[in-house]
This record gives structure tokens, C-alpha cells and sequence, in this order.
């Protein structure tokens, strides 16, 4: 029951954030929540016996979304260019490619000021580790949530691994009966998993059919503005999709959550730890309810930007 609660009190709010918040204070809170899972990540080294440069780590994962939403609230503050003809964006991830470049740098300094080298490399290894894992996965959805042709990927990506999470709990539960990985997750089945899979693509397919109206849900350009409430005129128009990209999409980004959410609790069991922490009740921590999705983001930001055929559509 508490779980159900927890989903129930916390999905309208992550919405709400998703389709109202100007993209700054989408930014800020992607990074609480970045800080908030890091916390718990950076628990698990210290109980594999590692001795992280806590910090410096949190530092260095928000330092991308400070540096845009700084530079991006002077801009307009001064009016230094229309939004218009800022492609957020690209801007965004150029900050974001720049500082992971350097991470392994500034992480790796301190070491030299340690007086215990012993695990030295195991240290540097889980900061710079943690900044990709958490702090990169979870700020592409900025990159995301800023380009009107991918924003609705944001909602692809969470409703495919909400829906995938439903139907492998209740199949696994009535029909489980071949273990998926019994060392990591004994609970797990393949009977589970293959629902999972079916539910995503079935949510893909969902979410693509209603895209104009999804779209309709979503802020208006002005970042500086609160659209909480209500709808924004002047939408791009909802394009075609071939349905082989929006197979493909429901299928990877399934099976990567499902890697993700395996990968945690390797990473969990290694350590000894049964949850990563405490404070989504039914839930465990943040990265025990993120960790689908820190593997997922990723892999629709990929095909988006890989493929392109999103942008297709518009020309």
C-alpha cells in the first residue's frame, strides 16, 4: 500500500514538472534529484569499502546545469538573443560534454593530497562513475526537454518505464516461474520481463498516437515564465512516425531500463546493502525508483540523435 501511495502522491508532481516548469527550474530539479540519488550511490561504494571524494562528486555532477541556467537566465536578463534562435539544446550538452571531459581531472587531483593511496584508484574509479551514471544519464533529459521536436521523448521514456515496471510486477507475480537473474534478483522472471517488454512498446505506440495532444500539455517558449495551468497555443504540428521507430523505441528503451534496474542491485548486493535508501516509502531510495531510467534516458537520447528521425519529420 505504501508503494501505491508513494506513486500516487509523487507521478502528478513529476508531470507537472515535466509539461509546466520553465526548462530553468526543470534544470533545478533534475539536479536535486541528482544530488538526491548520488547520495544514495555514493552510500553503496562506502559500504563496498570504498572512500569516494563525496563533495567534489556532487560539484562536479551539478556543475553543467548551474553553468546553463546561469548563462542562460543572463542572456535573457539582457537580452543578449531571441530564445527563438537559441537552440538550447546543443548549448546545453556542449556544457555538459565539456565538464564530463575534465571530470576525471578534478576528481582524480584530490587523490594526490590523500594520505591513504590504498584505494586510490577505487576512489577516483566511483566519483568519475557517479558522474556518468547519475549526473549525465539524468541531465540529457534537459537536452530532451529543451528541443520542441524530443521533448516528447521525456514523456515516452517515463510512461514506457512506469508501464513496463506494472505489467512485469503483476506477471511476474501470476506466471513467473523462470528465473531472469537469480544471483541479482531472485525475484525476477523471464515470464516478467517478456510482459514488460509488451507493455512498453504498447506505450509507445499510445504515446505517439496522442502526440499532438501531448504536446499541447507542454510549456510555451518563454523561459521565464510559469505555465502551470494552462494550455499554450502555436504548437509544431504532430508529425508521422514510422511505426518502426516507434517499435524500436519501446524495445530499447525497455530492455535498457530492465538492464538498469538489474544493474542496481548488482551493485546492491555487492555491497551488502538491501536498498539504496529510505526515504520513498515502498520505494526504498531515489536510485532504487531512477535506476530503470538512468539507462533508459540515455538510450532514447541516442536513437533520437542518431537516427534523426524526429527532425525528419519537420523538414
Amino acid at each position: 500500500m505504501k508503494r501505491v501511495l508513494t506513486a500516487v502522491a509523487l507521478i502528478p508532481l513529476v508531470l507537472l514538472a515535466v509539461f509546466r516548469a520553465p526548462l530553468w527550474l526543470f534544470a533545478l530539479l533534475v539536479a536535486a534529484i541528482i544530488v538526491l540519488a548520488l547520495h544514495e550511490y555514493l552510500g553503496i561504494a562506502e559500504a563496498a569499502g570504498i572512500k569516494p571524494f563525496k563533495w567534489l562528486t556532487y560539484a562536479v555532477s551539478v556543475l553543467p546545469l548551474v553553468i546553463f541556467c546561469s548563462h542562460w537566465l543572463i542572456e535573457r536578463a539582457f537580452e543578449v538573443r531571441r530564445y527563438a534562435d537559441f537552440h538550447v539544446e546543443y548549448a546545453f550538452f556542449r556544457t555538459l560534454s565539456m565538464v564530463l571531459i575534465l571530470a576525471p581531472m578534478i576528481l582524480g587531483i584530490p587523490l594526490v593530497f590523500r594520505k591513504e593511496l590504498g584505494m586510490g584508484l577505487a576512489a577516483v574509479a566511483a566519483s568519475v562513475f557517479g558522474v556518468l551514471y547519475v549526473a549525465a544519464s539524468l541531465s540529457l533529459l534537459i537536452s530532451l526537454r529543451a528541443s520542441p521536436t524530443q521533448r516528447i521523448l521525456v514523456i515516452l521514456v517515463l510512461f514506457s518505464v512506469w508501464a513496463g515496471d506494472i505489467a512485469a510486477y503483476y506477471v511476474g507475480q501470476t506466471f513467473g516461474k523462470h528465473k531472469l537473474a537469480p544471483v541479482v534478483s531472485p525475484n525476477k522472471s523471464w515470464e516478467g520481463a517478456i510482459a514488460s517488454v509488451i507493455g512498453s512498446v504498447a506505450v509507445s505506440v499510445l504515446v505517439f498516437h496522442f502526440q499532438g495532444e501531448i504536446s499541447k500539455l507542454f510549456a510555451g517558449p518563454d523561459p521565464m515564465r510559469f505555465y502551470w495551468f494552462f494550455p499554450i497555443p502555436g504548437e509544431l504540428p504532430a508529425p508521422r512516425i514510422p511505426w518502426a521507430h516507434v517499435a524500436a523505441l519501446g524495445i530499447l528503451t525497455n530492455v535498457a531500463a530492465q538492464f538498469g534496474d538489474l544493474f542496481e542491485s548488482a551493485l546492491k548486493r555487492g555491497a551488502g546493502v538491501k536498498d539504496s535508501g529510505t526515504l520513498l516509502p515502498g520505494h526504498g531510495g531515489v536510485l532504487d525508483r531512477i535506476d530503470a531510467l538512468l539507462f533508459a534516458i540515455p538510450m532514447v537520447w541516442y536513437y533520437a540523435n542518431l537516427t534523426g528521425f524526429l527532425s525528419k519529420t519537420f523538414e
